[in-house]
């Protein structure tokens, strides 16, 4: 990738060919959480196939189209960073709840129109918050992101959660097959292609399960070659108030685990994120989320898994993550195409995803060990965070018993994560009288927010 001394590697154009190998790689990444919400959703509401393939279609469209709002952007929408974009699980709830027994679609697409509007107002708020996000908090919250997505791999790994035969051996042996070919591309192939480490292996891992039975392609046959996502195409979203205070603390929730995506995909690029760019960021969040309550989909955020492709391949160029924005679009657009990704089995993303999501936690470990721990609290302050972060992925019904908002927040592992790492940092390094800011643990650069 020869590139002239004045090009930061986040704006770097690689060849062609690199461009759509290392897109690709990051579409695959991707696809099974992107597809994964319109399924949960569609299947609660007892939607027809038909409505369940229109949806699927609907999402990638609009992943497509927020993921280039936030790698290319415009004025001042998106991060300009290599940031993949998809559906967050933190709505899924609500969702369900609003779609089953408060209105339908209408109502879930109302809601979600007030959410992205309420995120791209309240973004430049959350820029100025940059500075409660020392390294002690960032690498903190990177640790927790990955740490609390290895689970998502495991159940890949097994099968798929509900898959029938969850578990088998035979899943665990293709799923520890791929992760042995990722880790020996990337230790043994020449540099290209250990940059292209996890897509190799989804390609390796594809081509020995479809001989032994693990997936097939006959839903590529019954898929449409053209579909095409038409605004309000379940009817004229309606604006109910209770669905609307639950998706506004969705809202919150996303902007929460966005900026600490953002910063996780800055350290990993040199490229620290500044006051002005998370803002721009988060306004592309919002911007992409009344899209997707326009185009029958759902609210939209940064996806973690994609950040730990980026510090695992260390390919930093946001072109990249805009080729496979394109590619993604055309997911949308065709059908078929999204059928043939559709078709590969859990079993093989389970083995990239142990990599990509590890490294997403050790990048995490990376920030934290710039962090001065001694004769200060910052030990407790990671302590208990991870802890808190690590309760909901560890025992998913442990709020079961608390209101909607409440769990809204606490049952996504990142966002409670968060929310208590920069409570305690503000607790023991911020109030006064107490001495070991962690401003003063890591030299004042861009990871801890100060110009």
């Amino acid at each position: 990738m020869a590139t002239t001394a004045s090009v930061h590697p986040v704006d770097e154009v690689p060849p062609i060919r690199q461009l759509a190998a290392f897109g690709l790689q990051h579409v695959l990444a991707m696809y099974a959480g992107a597809v994964a919400v319109p399924l949960i959703v569609g299947s609660a509401m007892k939607l027809s196939a038909a409505d369940l393939a229109y949806l699927i279609t609907a999402d990638l469209l609009v992943c497509g189209i927020a993921t280039l709002i936030q790698c290319v952007g415009f004025w001042r929408f998106g991060v300009r960073l290599p940031i993949m974009q998809g559906c967050t699980f933190a709505a899924v709830s609500p969702m369900v709840l609003i779609g089953t027994t408060g209105g339908g679609l209408p109502a879930i697409y109302g809601s979600v129109i007030v959410a992205g509007l309420a995120i791209a107002l309240l973004a430049p708020v959350f820029g100025k918050l940059l500075r409660f996000f020392p390294p002690l908090v960032t690498g903190t919250v990177i640790l927790i992101i990955g740490v609390s997505l290895l689970p998502v791999a495991g159940n890949w790994a097994a099968g798929g959660q509900g898959a029938k035969g969850f578990g088998e051996p035979k899943n665990l042996a293709l799923a520890g097959f791929v992760l042995l070919v990722v880790l020996g591309v990337q230790r043994f192939a020449p540099a290209f292609l250990s940059r292209i480490a996890v897509l190799i292996g989804i390609v390796v891992g594809l081509a020995v399960a479809v001989p032994f039975g693990f997936t097939d392609f006959g839903g590529v046959g019954d898929a449409d070659w053209l579909g095409i996502s038409t605004p309000f195409h379940f009817g004229t979203p309606t604006f109910h108030a209770s669905a609307i205070a639950s998706m506004l603390v969705v809202a919150l929730v996303t902007m929460t685990e966005t900026t600490g995506d953002l910063i996780a995909v800055g350290e990993m690029t040199d490229r620290g994120v500044e006051p002005r760019m998370l803002a721009d960021g988060l306004r592309a969040d919002g911007l992409s989320t009344v899209l997707g309550g326009v185009f029958n989909t759902f609210p939209y955020t940064a996806y973690a898994q994609n950040v730990g492709l980026v510090g695992m391949t260390r390919v930093r160029s946001r072109w990249v993550v805009a080729a496979a924005g394109g590619m993604l679009v055309l997911l949308g657009l065709l059908p078929k195409l999204g059928a043939v990704v559709a078709a590969i089995p859990a079993p093989v993303l389970g083995g990239a995803g142990l990599v990509m999501f590890g490294t997403v936690a050790a990048s995490g470990l990376k920030t934290l060990a710039r962090v001065d721990f001694k004769d200060n609290d910052n030990l407790t302050v990671v302590a208990v965070s991870v802890a808190v972060g690590m309760l909901p992925v560890g025992v998913p019904t442990i709020y079961a018993q608390f209101p909607d908002w409440f769990q809204t927040v606490m049952n996504s592992g990142i966002s409670a994560g968060c929310l208590t790492a920069i409570v305690l940092n503000l607790l023991f390094n911020h109030l006064p009288g107490k001495a070991g800011s962690p401003a003063k643990a890591a030299e004042p650069d861009e990871a801890s927010g100060t110009a």
